[in-house]
């Protein structure tokens, strides 16, 4: 899975050459929900084409076309979906992104990328990773309360045998001689008592090691999502020993990943994690009480949008599900009353976070009951 990450969604509000194509589509992952995805997807590029047709020559067209056809006819692709699909396509970028919630089916061409549908996901407080290890492999997965999906690994070894490969542990042996002494003119004869045990073992944890690594650098700080560990005791309190992940949970789940399906997988792991969730949660609202007695935070939507303009939002939560229609003015936090011709209408708090995101704050989706307002956001400022 490519999985959205903060730094992916800010290289996506950079400014890209147009054609800016903004393609989402909700995807199933089961047989025979799955077949219509292709047919939906098709659809979206019998649409493209005609929007592109509008601005651009015909061989500009195909061009652009060209990565969104190989993909419609790429059957292993569309037969390993999760619950959305966004596609982000400029000169020189296509970006294919999956979703593990669903989105409402979407195509912008425009000259910037339609980001929005993405915050929802990015910042949902449910979002967790795991990780299933064995003494040979490691798979990472990405998933909320609903759903789990396995994470395409970036420069993270999901073997041992990728640790192996270029240069294996000598096996060391305990030498003993036998015969006559140094100097007397014989034959020394050599006996391997062969510690393999010992070899094994340093390799299993240069394997941990690498593994421990790769997923710090490439996948725990990019999503500053909690970690689940899933193997069995020894191997928790192996890995443990070495780790030096700051995102990885007490506990985990003492079992062989092997002996778990997906869905037994997303029970237990959820489970194992829903109380960290919640206790950040509680948090989240103490700061957020504490900040509002001392004029360091708000709930009110117009303060807290001129607020973010001025970059002084640190911490922003809103109510998942919760939509205001209208349009945020991002240079000076002004908020216009939705146009009644257009037919597509903003979400101001979508407008908000999105913004927020792009000046470095923090967005934390809530669920309605855990929100210290009823105001449907709740901010926390720097200073």
């Amino acid at each position: 899975m490519r999985q959205i990450t903060v730094e992916r969604f800010a290289q996506l509000l950079a400014t890209h050459p147009s054609p800016c194509i903004s393609l989402y589509q909700p995807t199933h992952r089961r047989h025979p929900d799955n077949t219509q995805d292709t047919i939906r997807f098709r659809n979206l590029l019998g649409q493209l084409e005609s929007s592109l047709a509008q601005q651009y020559d015909a061989d500009q067209v195909r061009e652009t076309l060209k990565p969104f056809e190989q993909l419609s006819r790429n059957h292993n692709f569309w037969n390993h979906r999760t619950d959305g699909l966004a596609i982000f396509c400029s000169p020189g970028i296509f970006e294919i992104v999956e979703l593990q919630r669903p989105v409402q089916e979407l195509l912008v061409v425009a000259d910037s990328f339609h980001t929005k549908p993405l915050v929802r996901i990015l910042q949902s407080a449910d979002r967790y990773q795991v990780l299933c290890l064995s003494r040979h492999e490691a798979k990472l997965y990405e998933g909320n309360r609903d759903a789990l999906a396995e994470v395409e690994l970036m420069d993270v070894p999901t073997s041992i045998s990728d640790v192996l490969a270029d240069e294996r542990s000598p096996v060391t042996q305990t030498v003993g001689s036998y015969g006559k002494r140094s100097g007397e003119g014989g034959i020394a004869v050599h006996h391997g008592h062969g510690p393999r045990t010992d070899a094994k073992d340093a390799d299993v944890l240069k394997f941990f090691r690498a593994v421990d690594q790769g997923i710090l650098k490439h996948h725990s700080r990019t999503t500053a999502l909690p970690l689940m560990l899933v193997a069995l005791a020894e191997t928790q309190a192996e890995f443990r020993r070495i780790s030096d992940n700051p995102f990885l949970l007490a506990g985990g789940i003492k079992v062989d990943p092997e002996s778990l399906d997906a869905n037994e997988l997303r029970e237990r792991a959820w489970k194992a994690v829903e109380p960290t969730y919640l206790e950040r949660l509680a948090s989240m609202t103490e700061k957020f009480g504490a900040a509002r007695s001392r004029d360091a935070g708000s709930g009110d939507l117009s303060d807290v949008a001129r607020a973010a303009v001025a970059d002084k939002v640190a911490t922003l939560m809103l109510e998942a599900d919760r939509v205001i229609p209208g349009v945020l003015d991002r240079t000076t936090g002004a908020i216009n009353s939705p146009d009644a011709t257009t037919p597509h209408v903003d979400d101001m708090l979508d407008d908000l976070a999105e913004l927020v995101l792009s000046k470095g704050g923090e967005v934390i989706i809530v669920p309605k009951d855990r929100m210290p307002t009823e105001s449907g956001l709740a901010a926390i400022y720097r200073f």
